[in-house]
């Protein structure tokens, strides 16, 4: 929900970073999967209750994030694989997070982290289906021009999810409430891309298959008046 508007003021802070990375011959897909890799660290620094070292991992993993598809653009090497690589370890990276309150305290935090697990699935499901289709039909991306996927918009997006990574590690004893609240936010996320993405679909089909119509009588009409 806030990306479309944390994104813009974000992206010239990450210039002068992304100019010093292309002249030392770093690539994009260097910096996802050495971002995923920081990413990971949290995890056992979770596990062992180390809040605030997790934290930094956190932040670094997103910092790099944002450099890697901002250095993509700036080198011209935006791709196809890039975007793939980089959501995947996305996607991999947001359920690990969870995983690491899990394995701190099983007994407190495996229902909420299971079922904020759960719902990330959805929510990741609907906005990559979703984009495989809007590929095919070719449709406008108006927010993110510059992305490798349509990102179809939703109550939780990237900005809320790291937001709320944030809270668990200042206030990690309050995991289960969060996550619980997080994946209720979840579910009207899946709900409204369900539902607007079905809509979206149907109707594209719907021009589609009228275009398709209208395409043999227009040629049988120039026959026939020739």
């Amino acid at each position: 929900m806030l990306d479309k508007f944390i994104t813009p003021v974000i992206k010239p802070l990450l210039t002068p970073v992304v100019m010093l990375m292309h002249k030392r011959g770093i690539t994009a897909d260097q910096l996802t999967v050495v971002g995923f890799l920081v990413g990971l660290l949290a995890v056992p620094l979770l596990a062992f209750e180390m809040w605030y070292g997790a934290l930094v991992a956190i932040a670094l993993n997103r910092i790099l994030d944002g450099l890697d598809g901002a250095l993509a653009r700036y080198a011209n090497q935006s791709s196809s694989a890039g975007g793939f690589l980089d959501i995947t370890l996305d996607f991999l990276f947001y359920a690990a997070i969870p995983l690491g309150f899990i394995f701190a305290n099983p007994e407190q935090n495996a229902i909420a982290g299971s079922l904020l697990l759960a719902t990330f699935i959805g929510t990741g499901s609907s906005f990559l289906a979703f984009a495989i289709a809007a590929e095919k039909f070719k449709l406008e991306k108006p927010q993110f021009k510059y992305k490798s996927f349509y990102y179809l918009n939703g109550l939780t997006e990237g900005t809320e999810t790291i937001a709320l990574f944030i809270a668990f590690c200042i206030w990690p004893q309050h995991f289960a409430v969060m996550a619980s609240i997080f994946a209720i936010a979840c579910g009207i996320t899946i709900f409204t891309r369900i539902h607007g993405g079905y809509h979206t679909l149907k109707q594209q089909e719907a021009d589609a298959n009228k275009a398709a119509e209208n395409v043999p009588s227009s040629a049988n009409s120039e026959v026939i008046n020739d």
